[in-house]
């Protein structure tokens, strides 16, 4: 049987006593209590020697307890200034009770019967009465003596004396349980020592003094045990949400995409409706389905050449053939502010402010949308909004860069498309993917954008685009059935959640 050296040294001292306390092996050992520990776990796996646990409710002497102990319960203290006086009102108890002492000091003499309680001139005074002149030791006294002088009693030898339930709710005491480990040679262990052990040095790594000295031939090189029990470690990583879209990010960088990016969460509704063609009077502009800032409730338009296209693409579709919306638009409802209810908002101001064509952009933001929270939606979210713009593109190009999200990104196994209909898109397209534990998933919404929002902000080519809800793209890669959970506070899932490819 092999043996390591601190095993080895483990089991002659405890053959010495055959059976000992955790703590006082150690110390007859003079190792470490990692190592011990350690040491003894192998005996007890190889049969050697029995490790004991015996846990125990215990109640553990307090700071204010240690305190009382000195000076004397608040009750005591109170009494001796009421046997030198006979009378006394709070202000003269003051001086030898704290402000948190003496709010609960007139109900802990009145329970004992130890004062009667008066008022002369409006103030409360405090009389002592015989019982109080004849007090003696009680139950709670003999305990803080106790708790004194052992400073952690077991709590079956304490609450023979009081609750401790009134020690913890006058702070005298906490409640806590303490484990007693005993160690125990086994006849195994006794007939091995018996047959004699060798003590060598043991080594772990092979260095060059060792070899150059020929001390190699003198120590015995550690083995290790690759299925022993250690400690689960959990390293520091990334919280599994933020690492996944960190890795979406890089692999659009990857595949060319430009980020679009922007420092506000806040957006003129001009920018996040009205550049992209949705009428001021769509009922997705009104509070039941986006926030509105409250102060300051306004902020600026862009430029007025641009300004002045996009009113002429509503009122009457500008130079592209479209009627337009038909109807007079309002500089002023385009300038009230709200947060951010989509990342299209950043495609808009992409497009008005230049790219390249061809292109490829991409943007992952923090969006806020009324919603009743449940296991799919949040109110309080973030989305992939992108587009790629160029001469030849077509609504195939886009069914293709979703799928691709959907199966290489997401994971998702089973992936359909519904028609659907968006102001500035047209055709429009839903994306569903296929959810074990929830069925149908809706992921976003995609589609080629209109040529009355393309025209207006200055771009004469087609444009793909696609919002796609990422917080839901991250349930499938997680293993998730609950969108909240990427926001969790629960350590046993930050640390185990899997690692995302």
């Amino acid at each position: 049987m092999e043996l390591s050296y601190q095993e080895k040294l483990t089991l002659i001292k405890l053959n010495e006593v055959k059976k000992a306390g955790f703590k006082d092996l150690v110390d007859r050992i003079g190792l470490d209590q990692v190592a011990v520990m350690r040491a003894v776990l192998g005996l007890q796996a190889k049969g050697l020697a029995k490790l004991h646990e015996r846990s125990e409710k215990v109640a553990v002497l307090t700071e204010t307890g240690r305190k009382y102990a000195e000076i004397g319960l608040p009750e005591w203290r109170a009494l001796k200034v009421l046997k030198e006086k006979g009378k006394a009102t709070l202000e003269d108890l003051s001086s030898v009770l704290n402000e948190d002492e003496l709010k609960p000091i007139v109900g802990l003499l009145r329970r004992e019967g130890w004062v009667n309680v008066g008022k002369e001139e409006g103030r409360l005074v405090l009389e002592i009465t015989e019982k109080g002149l004849s007090a003696g030791e009680r139950p709670i006294d003999r305990a803080l003596r106790l708790l004194a002088e052992r400073k952690i009693v077991p709590l079956s030898e304490i609450e023979k004396l009081v609750p401790v339930k009134e020690l913890k709710r006058r702070k005298i005491a906490e409640e806590d349980t303490v484990t007693e480990r005993l160690v125990e040679i086994t006849p195994a262990g006794e007939e091995l020592v018996k047959r004699g052990i060798e003590l060598k040095r043991e080594v772990s790594v092979l260095t060059p003094e060792l070899i150059k000295s020929g001390k190699w031939r003198e120590v015995e090189f550690r083995k290790f045990d690759i299925k022993a029990p250690v400690r689960r470690v959990y390293p520091g990583k990334k919280q599994p949400y933020r690492a996944f879209l960190d890795k979406i990010r890089r692999r659009l960088i990857e595949m060319g995409f430009i980020e679009m990016t922007v420092d506000s969460l806040i957006e003129t509704q001009f920018w996040n409706f009205d550049a992209l063609f949705q009428p001021q009077n769509h009922p997705a502009r009104e509070w039941t389905d986006t926030y509105q800032l409250k102060y300051p409730k306004s902020g600026h338009l862009p430029a007025e050449e641009l300004v002045a296209r996009v009113k002429a693409a509503h009122e009457h579709g500008g130079d592209t053939g479209s009627r337009g919306w038909g109807y007079v638009w309002s500089p002023e409802r385009a300038m009230l502010l709200m947060p951010r209810a989509h990342g299209t908002a950043l495609d808009a101001r992409q497009l008005a402010g230049g790219v390249e064509i061809p292109g490829k952009y991409f943007t992952i933001q923090r969006v806020f949308r009324p919603d009743v929270l449940d296991r799919t939606h949040l109110i309080e979210f973030n989305q992939i909004d992108g587009f790629v713009v160029g001469e030849d593109l077509t609504f195939r190009h886009l069914l293709g860069i979703l799928k691709r999200f959907a199966v290489e990104i997401a994971g998702a196994k089973k992936v359909k498309f519904l028609p659907d209909y968006y102001p500035f898109t047209e055709p429009s397209v839903q994306m569903s993917a296929y959810h074990p534990e929830l069925g149908w998933v809706e992921f976003g919404g995609a589609g080629i954008f209109r040529e009355e929002m393309t025209k207006a902000l200055g771009i004469d080519a087609p444009v793909i685009a696609w919002g796609i809800g990422i917080d839901r793209l991250a349930m499938f890669k997680l293993g998730i059935d609950d969108i909240r959970y990427l926001f969790s506070y629960d350590l046993r899932w930050l640390r185990e959640a899997k690692l995302v490819w």
